[in-house]
């Protein structure tokens, strides 16, 4: 199984390699999929964000108590 953080790390760096694709004037091919390939590494950045481990949260703050 694939885990959390690797996933999420993993679409960061896709969505990096997408902007160096879109700003490079080399090759046509990653330019022209340049978009496309930062919107897939977005789309799991969200996905991962949505669907990941419930226990990295940290439990909501007591209204009323802050600074006592």
């Amino acid at each position: 199984m694939i885990r959390h953080a690797t996933l999420q790390r993993t679409a960061e760096v896709v969505m990096i390699f997408g902007i160096i694709a879109l700003c490079q004037p080399w090759n046509l091919f990653l330019h022209r999929y340049g978009l496309t390939i930062v919107l897939v590494g977005l789309i799991t950045f969200m996905l991962t964000g949505w669907f990941g481990p419930k226990g990295d949260a940290a439990p909501p703050a007591q209204p009323g108590k802050e600074g006592h």
